[in-house]
């Protein structure tokens, strides 16, 4: 595509630094619903045998008290992640007695909007805002829309890469601003190029008609109890997915670091009318934390985020402000429902070698043009991205998106080879072969594997789904932890318990003031 990906390619495959990069790190953050043997949200509480959603390192929620959420730690090893990843599976099906891990992306057959339980994180001031600014998070988009579940794949180059990639560039930069500004670009060249991965791996083309809740929609019927789209990859992602339109103005194209920031904590600061008539608090209860477009920084919803790990109390910008940033967090990837961890080693080294192309590819500045095809493309593809001639738009021009597609696989599989160079494997290239038999033949994609089955087996998507979950929960329950492995997660849940009863012993001033100093932090970095 350009001079700089082989110069860059180059320099990294020369032997003293091709080992570089086997210290890659990879993370990944799992969501997914508690149901009950008959595919129902579970109503139970947060199961106190997980340990505390507020302090445990690897089990938490995220919206809901029934929306449990797996993270790994930071690996050299993408296999080592996904065993990571496997091992907090079992953990949480050895206390689950006869729940079920949801095995999709888009939810079971919801309750009652008002039956829907909030997440609770205890009564320390922390533990009072996360479950706050949640009721906020409810009476903004509603309680179905967070429901929702995807995978977070969480991705860094080693930092003793960058100084050769500075040198190579001649950037004169100090090393941090350099660091970040290559991260920025990563993001940029993700926004151009991420509708790719919604085609190989979006997995949600139907969903529970009950989900809709009435509202008004473009969706078939499958069934009396599904809708969906024919062509459709990743509903979830479309625009019947998380919306607001409080964050429509919202879209930083990422040119830079600070621009990025700086719309954020704009936002966090500016009243949006609807909201302001609603107010923080009735009656003496909280509704939510402030009447601004964004409660939060992290309520921005974006298909990837700059990222840096936070020091305690620090919050998400302060880091990237003072630090740069240190990785980032690929947030658009559906769960695949027909893989016990709704992600696998083949689909994990794609997305390294395609992260790495984007951090390796030129990556100039989105134009506005640019900014609202990417937009377009990614829009495109998860509505309707199996449709045979399916044209994008590139570089201005309509494009097949099987043509475009091959063209920038091509372009990956230099960064493959090179992975597997590093690895002394051919894993990578095995992965991308499999991704580009999918551009070939569209029924191989999980979005259309989806809609086979529903169709094979005369199923819901909620019986579907149901089936998948318990095949998941049959293997694995069929494997539970070894006495070591027991043994260090129970103790990992009792000392979770401990730190929160600690955070909640210790004297602390008035949540009205614990608010107000967390919104003012943010105006102060």
């Amino acid at each position: 595509m350009n001079s700089l990906l082989p110069r860059r390619l180059g320099l990294l495959a020369e032997p003293a630094n091709l080992p570089l990069l086997n210290q890659c790190l990879h993370g990944i953050e799992r969501e997914c619903l508690r149901v009950d043997a008959t595919g129902q949200l579970a109503l139970t509480p947060h199961p106190q045998a997980l340990g505390s959603a507020l302090t445990h390192a690897q089990i938490t929620t995220d919206y809901s008290e029934s929306l449990l959420e797996f993270i790994t730690p930071a690996e050299p090893d993408a296999a080592q992640t996904l065993a990571d990843l496997e091992q907090i599976h079992r953990a949480a099906y050895s206390q689950l007695s006869d729940e079920l891990l949801w095995s999709p992306s888009m939810p079971c057959p919801l309750p009652s909007e008002e039956q829907i339980p909030i997440a609770r994180y205890g009564s320390s001031n922390i533990g009072k805002l996360k479950y706050v600014y949640r009721q906020g998070l409810a009476l903004r988009y509603g309680k179905s829309m967070q429901c929702i579940a995807g995978i977070h794949y969480n991705f860094s180059l080693p930092e003793a890469i960058w100084p050769l990639l500075q040198s190579l560039d001649g950037d004169q930069h100090s090393a941090r601003d350099y660091q970040s500004a290559r991260y920025i670009g990563l993001i940029r060249n993700f926004r151009r190029y991420s509708w790719l991965l919604m085609y190989l791996f979006g997995a949600s083309p139907a969903l529970d008609a009950g989900f809709l809740r009435g509202r008004p929609h473009q969706l078939q019927q499958l069934d009396a109890d599904t809708l969906y789209l024919p062509y459709a990859t990743s509903l979830r992602m479309s625009d019947l997915g998380y919306q607001s339109s409080a964050q429509s103005g919202l879209t930083p194209c990422y040119n830079d670091l600070d621009s990025y920031i700086h719309s954020l904590r704009q936002a966090v600061a500016t009243p949006y009318p609807a909201y302001a008539e609603i107010g923080t608090q009735k009656d003496g209860q909280w509704l939510q934390l402030n009447t601004n477009v964004l409660q939060i920084e992290n309520e921005y919803y974006s298909s990837i985020r700059p990222k840096r790990v936070t020091d305690t109390g620090e919050r998400p910008i302060q880091a990237l402000v003072a630090r740069g940033v240190q990785y980032v967090e690929a947030r658009c990837l559906d769960i695949n429902p027909f893989l016990p961890l709704g992600i696998d080693l083949l689909e994990a080294r794609f997305l390294d070698a395609f992260l790495l192309f984007c951090a390796l590819q030129d990556s100039p500045l989105l134009s506005s043009e640019e900014c609202h095809a990417a937009t377009g493309n990614f829009l495109k593809v998860v509505k309707e991205g199996r449709r045979p001639g399916l044209h994008l738009q590139h570089q201005g021009q309509p494009i097949e998106l099987t043509v475009l597609a091959q063209q920038l696989l091509d372009s990956i599989q230099r960064v493959a080879a090179l992975l597997d160079q590093s690895h002394g494997t051919h894993a990578h290239i095995d992965s991308l072969a499999q991704q580009q038999a999918k551009v070939a033949d569209p029924s191989l994609t999980p979005s259309a594997q989806v809609l086979a089955q529903l169709r094979e087996h005369g199923e819901s998507f909620a019986q579907f789904s149901l089936r998948q979950s318990r095949v998941h929960a049959e293997y694995l329950r069929s494997q539970p932890l070894s006495a070591a492995e027991q043994a260090a997660f129970s103790a990992s849940v009792s000392e979770s318990l401990a730190a929160q009863a600690r955070m909640e012993s210790e004297p602390a001033g008035s949540f009205e003031d614990f608010v107000a100093a967390y919104q003012a932090s943010i105006l102060q970095v």
